[in-house]
């Protein structure tokens, strides 16, 4: 950083001072003196500086002088330098006499110092114990022009001008700076005394101006420092005035309000603030709240009552008393149980269910016999569309209770059933107590609506928050996060609904009664469409109903190629279409009735969309393809499985996105029909030259299931064998590899997906014999033929008859029997 020689001798001066860069220092004289580093502090000439010296180094220097007491103090670069190098100092620092040194308890020295000459350190002749190094004092370059001068002029006399309005301001600065800097003639030196007297001047700051020999620059950056604090103190007066004028206010006010109390109290009248507090302790006292409940508020209002309004927490201990009085402690529907009504308004609002309906009219018989009974927790399942969460505005609606509902689709919080507690903002009870307080009664229906939509992640698991809510022997002590306080719940009807029962947790379920909603039959929504969806679309279009007319013939058109599902909601939508177009015909002018037929529909609804039917029928005519019933959240639905085969070497190739068990399925039923190869006509070594393939067709849709093995070995047989099965006939059943068939799940709902479809024959297991019985009316099954089947055969010999009937080539064929038919 420095020179260790310099270019200039003692007595040099520059030839060329007045084009000169006003930074470069005029050398004059170059001897060695000590230097003393110091720490964040930049002494100007004519400065009285006091210094306090710790470090060894710079002791042992102040010890070292004599009757020469002229140092060079220097700036450190780094400030945490403890000892600091000759390239870790500032190339400029002040001559300065050192006028007295007063030794320290601590050993330190107390040294005052005087600032006589600016300096540029040129050549370190000594680093230890102490530093020394030649200096060349630098002069300060005045002006010579006469406009030079008088520029000059002006600045001093605004710096000293900015001075005095910064010391006048500042609370900190002695008045006499102002007389001092007013005194100083010399523009140099009242520069550096400005300087020096300002302390929110940064070492930077003031080393800039140290190394400034121009004494026009230095003023100019004075002056801009001055300008800058003037500013600076001008926001910061404002600031603390408007502080002043808040807190002033608030005094007043505070002074104005116990004055008013006063008053009040002279007066006999009461403030604002406690009659909201007298009319909150009555609606404590009318709420009918329990003994520990009653307890707990009436704490919380005398909290409040000591507290200042203008208190952070006062509206929030306010809110929660509101909420404790608001609840239903004691209010019931108090209506009587009407068993007949009841049964009429659940025969009014919904087709069929019968099953459902018998359920809730026990559950009122009781009711009427034990009042006090703890409510039952009804979990309706079934696909959408087939009336879940109507069914519980009727069951309220037979009740005579309020009704609220809670969707549950997407909730992943566990805080919004049990609520949030009160230490976070914006604190609420969870959805069932807010659900309590819309009812106003401690007894109402509240429908769980989707169940199995629920979600969890880092903010809980509602499902486990609503084990305690679901729970007869737990809920009647309910504790609210919010509330934190009992509320008894077991006077709460709770219906919840889903699609499909797999997402619920078994803990949840076990606390739950399951009613299956399986969907309807063409008959039933051919019903409902005339009682329930045809009157609410035309008046939901705004269409007079003596300008349409629905023939039965155009609904079951509808039903049968235009909607493909369990339940009615598709099909209240194309109704709904139907009379939106009829809405255009009235509003464009035509005002006629319209009978809707075949061809009306063709042209409001486009082509048939759904061709079921005839497709069972087209696709069964070849060998190889049999017709499965499965079961979806959607409703039953039918299940095409093709085989066919090709030269190869015994491959088996499985397709049609299915899962591992329809796999194992698939295998078992290969299994089965080689095992049985003589039987049934085959060779043995069927498939040692052949390839075969089965594929499961709409392959994007992700299947499985158990229910498939029989309609594989009828498929693989068919193929196998050449022969066609018998046309409208679907399946459904497992089956072992010795050939038994096992019953399956979800039969009403594959019955219905098969009628459908036109399917006119249906292979069932017979242990599923039952679930026919109990879940199937005979207007249901009217027209289709159920066959029973225990084995293997028995399923064969109903889906191909013409395997029997024909000739076989092998002698060790056997006679397939029909099995029983329903």
């Amino acid at each position: 950083m420095f020179s260790q020689s310099t270019n200039s001798q003692p007595g040099f001066q520059s030839s060329s001072n007045t084009n000169s860069d006003p930074q470069t220092a005029v050398p004059v004289t170059a001897k060695a003196y000590p230097v003393l580093p110091v720490r964040d502090t930049v002494l100007f000439p004519h400065a009285v500086l006091p210094l306090t010296v710790g470090r060894e180094s710079s002791i042992q220097l102040i010890e070292s002088l004599g009757d020469q007491r002229t140092i060079v103090v220097v700036a450190q670069r780094d400030p945490r330098q403890d000892a600091p190098q000759p390239d870790q100092l500032h190339e400029y620092g002040t001559l300065a006499t050192v006028h007295k040194v007063v030794k320290m308890p601590n050993q330190s020295r107390f040294v005052f110092t005087e600032g006589t000459a600016r300096v540029k350190l040129t050549r370190f002749s000594q680093t230890e114990p102490f530093l020394m190094a030649e200096v060349e004092t630098v002069e300060d370059r005045e002006a010579t022009e006469a406009n030079e001068t008088a520029s000059v002029e002006a600045l001093q006399r605004n710096v000293i001008s900015q001075f005095q309005q910064i010391v006048n301001a500042s609370p900190t600065l002695s008045d006499e700076l102002q007389t001092i800097a007013a005194n100083i003639h010399e523009p140099g030196r009242a520069a550096d005394f400005i300087a020096s007297s300002l302390p929110f001047l940064t070492t930077a700051d003031k080393q800039a101006l140290l190394e400034s020999s121009d004494v026009a620059v230095r003023l100019e950056k004075v002056t801009q420092f001055l300008a800058k604090e003037i500013e600076v103190q001008q926001l910061r007066n404002k600031i603390q005035t408007e502080v002043q004028d808040q807190v002033q206010q608030s005094q007043r006010d505070y002074y104005l309000r116990e004055q008013l109390k006063a008053i009040q109290k002279e007066l006999g009248e009461v403030d604002e603030g406690q009659r909201d507090n007298d009319e909150l302790k009555e609606k404590i006292e009318a709420a009918g709240m329990p003994d520990d409940v009653k307890k707990e508020a009436l704490k919380e209002l005398s909290r409040l009552a000591r507290m200042s309004p203008m208190a952070a927490d006062s509206g929030l201990v306010r809110n929660y008393i509101e909420w404790l009085a608001a609840l239903p402690w004691t209010r019931s529907s108090g209506t009587d149980v009407d068993i007949s009504k009841a049964h009429e308004i659940l025969n009014d609002d919904h087709y069929g269910l019968k099953k459902v309906k018998d359920r809730i009219l026990d559950y009122l018989s009781v009711l009427e016999l034990k009042p006090d009974m703890k409510g039952p927790i009804l979990c309706f399942v079934g696909p959408p569309g087939v009336g879940k969460t109507s069914l519980g505005r009727s069951i309220a609606r037979a009740l005579g209770r309020k009704f609220q509902r809670v969707s549950l689709g997407g909730m992943h919080d566990e805080a919004e059933i049990r609520g949030h507690r009160r230490t976070y903002i914006g604190a609420l009870p969870g959805q069932i107590m807010q659900s309590i307080r819309r009812a106003d009664t401690n007894d109402p229906v509240i429908m769980l609506d989707e169940l199995d939509k629920l979600g969890r992640d880092f903010r809980g698991d509602p499902a486990a928050a609503l084990l305690e809510t679901l729970d007869p022997e737990q809920n009647s002590t309910f504790r609210d996060n919010y509330l934190d306080v009992p509320f008894d719940l077991s006077k709460v009807l709770f219906i919840c609904t889903a699609n499909m029962l797999d997402p619920i947790p078994e803990p949840l379920l076990d606390r739950m009664e399951i009613i299956h909603l399986q969907g309807y039959t063409e008959e039933e929504k051919v019903h409902i469409a005339f009682k329930y969806l045809i009157p609410r679309q035309i008046a939901a279009n705004g269409i007079d109903p003596a300008l349409i007319e629905f023939p039965e013939e155009a609904v079951r058109h509808i039903v049968r190629h235009y909607t493909r599902e369990a339940g009615v909601r598709k099909l209240e939508q194309v109704l709904g279409t139907v009379c939106r177009k009829q809405a255009r015909r009235i509003v464009e002018g035509n005002k006629e009735k319209l009978v809707i037929d075949k061809e009306t529909l063709q042209e409001f609804l486009g082509g048939v969309k759904v061709r079921v039917d005839m497709e069972v029928f087209d696709r069964t005519r070849r060998a190889g393809v049999a017709v499965g019933l499965a079961w979806t959240p959607a409703g039953g639905d039918v299940l095409f499985i093709e085989a066919n085969r090709m030269k190869g070497k015994g491959g088996f190739t499985v397709t049609g996105q299915i899962g591992d068990v329809m796999q194992e399925s698939m295998q078992a039923a290969l299994t089965w029909v080689r095992s049985n190869a003589n039987s049934l006509g085959l060779e043995e070594d069927f498939n040692s030259e052949v390839d075969l393939h089965i594929h499961v067709p709409a392959g994007a849709i992700p299947k499985d299931g158990p229910s498939a093995g029989v309609t594989m070995v009828t498929t693989l047989v068919s193929l196998m064998t050449n022969t066609p099965i018998r046309p409208f006939t679907a399946m459904t059943g497992e089956v072992t590899l010795s050939g038994n068939v096992l019953p399956v799940g979800g039969i009403k709902e594959k019955f219905l997906a098969a009628r459908r479809a036109g399917v006119q024959h249906v292979i069932l297991p017979a242990d599923n014999r039952q679930d026919v019985e109990e879940d199937l009316t005979p207007a249901q099954t009217e027209g289709v033929t159920i066959h029973y089947a225990s084995r293997v055969e028995e399923v064969l010999a109903a889906a191909l008859p013409l395997l029997h009937a024909r000739p076989q080539d092998n002698e060790a064929s056997v006679n397939l029997g029909l099995g029983p038919v329903a």
